[in-house]
């Protein structure tokens, strides 16, 4: 993408400079005049950026703490190359260090705060950057660090939540897993031997004992098959949804499973309105911040009608139109849109969206957990208790003629 530097007028008619990633000329001071800005001066540095540095994913909780510690520093008057100095000192996130030290050193250069952090895409997203170059372009940074340390502390508290209420069903999953795989591969084949000195043959054995033998043989003989198996459909799984199909057909069934899809739902919904909300409240114009969200929202389906909507509202709709006919969000949701839209609280009603549905995720989670534990022990038994079953049926079947043979 071209980069371009450019002179422009600001609130108070001063003349400020920077320099920006824009697809054309004409882009970029679209997207200035949607700022209420008059770009006054534009010309090309490069034909294309550098690229974009690779460096791991750093926790969005070490990010929390680095804005909040930023903004801060920035309150107090501290230059910012000077901030970025320190906090990387301080910080003992190693790959967190050393952006802030590529960040620092090209703003020491000249480079804009939002433009050196575009370098780490992996880092700071399209969300984080919307709001550095708003607060840049509004002489508001240290306010637009601060909402964005609550934001990210606020998604960090609702992923701990999600994780937290999943994290016992997957232990049970895991364990009852084991536990299935021990009596089948170990304790089966010894049952079987005991059978065999019996007398009892493979065909005289009731139906569930021959199904449970021939896993136990498939698990014994044929388990690098089965491996084999589970890591193609992995993997195949994972090349389907890395395609702009697969991963549409992913979201779709995560938005209409049975009771983790409502879940999911919800969570999208939240997600949508708090990060719309922070994006107007520091003012960042509405189609601008509706391509940043429809990126960060979580679910293709819900990105692609945000897109849509930002698409009919380019053309002159209001925004709860579009929302209202993608059947995606509730009339709720809707309907307190528009009463924002009309009287100008919109951004404030997306946030008493975002706490609703914040709320209503945790109350469906804590139902989750509650209802999940007995499902899984009923299934659990109900597994152990077939392969008891199924080893014990031979022997009450030989009980049996024992008894005919021994009456006659």
């Amino acid at each position: 993408m071209p980069v371009f530097s450019y002179t422009f007028k600001d609130a108070n008619g001063g003349f400020q400079k920077g320099t920006a990633d824009a697809e054309s000329e004409e882009v970029l001071r679209r997207r200035f005049e949607e700022q209420g800005l008059t770009i006054t001066e534009v010309n090309m540095i490069r034909a294309k950026s550098p690229k974009a540095k690779r460096t791991g994913k750093v926790k969005l909780a070490n990010i929390s703490i680095f804005c909040r510690q930023f903004s801060t520093m920035v309150d107090a008057g501290v230059s910012l190359v000077r901030c970025l100095d320190v906090l990387q000192a301080q910080t003992q996130d190693v790959k967190l260090r050393r952006i802030l030290a590529d960040v620092g050193e090209r703003v020491e250069g000249g480079e804009s705060l939002s433009r050196a952090m575009a370098r780490h895409p992996r880092t700071f997203n399209s969300l984080f950057l919307g709001l550095i170059r708003a607060g840049e372009v509004g002489g508001v940074l240290e306010e637009a660090l601060q909402r964005l340390s609550v934001f990210i502390e606020g998604d960090v508290a609702l992923r701990r939540k999600v994780k937290s209420a999943l994290t016992y069903p997957v232990l049970v999953v895991i364990f009852a897993t084991l536990i299935v795989t021990f009596l089948v591969y170990w304790f089966v084949p010894q049952w079987v031997k005991i059978l065999k000195d019996l007398g009892l043959k493979s065909d005289q054995l009731p139906g569930p004992t021959q199904f449970l033998i021939s896993v136990s043989h498939a698990m014994q003989y044929y388990w690098w098959m089965i491996l084999i198996s589970i890591a193609v459909i992995l993997i195949a799984w994972k090349m389907f949804i890395s395609t702009r199909f697969g991963r549409r057909v992913a979201d779709r069934i995560k938005l209409k499973v049975p009771v983790f899809g409502k879940l999911h739902h919800k969570i999208c919904l939240a997600r949508f309105s708090r990060t719309m909300g922070t994006l107007l409240t520091s003012g960042v114009p509405i189609l601008q911040a509706m391509e940043t969200v429809a990126g960060t929202v979580g679910n293709t389906i819900m990105s692609d009608t945000v897109l849509e909507a930002r698409a009919r509202i380019r053309e002159g709709d209001r925004i709860g139109d579009p929302l209202e006919k993608s059947k995606q969000f509730p009339p709720m949701v809707v309907h307190m849109i528009g009463v924002g839209e009309e009287s100008g609280s919109l951004d404030f009603m997306l946030q008493k969206i975002a706490d609703f549905y914040e709320s209503e995720v945790e109350a469906a989670l804590a139902t989750l957990t509650a209802a999940i534990e007995p499902i899984m022990i009923v299934g659990l038994g109900f597994v152990v208790g077939f392969i008891v079953i199924s080893m014990f049926l031979p022997l009450v079947q030989a009980i049996s003629q024992l008894s005919g043979g021994g009456g006659s």
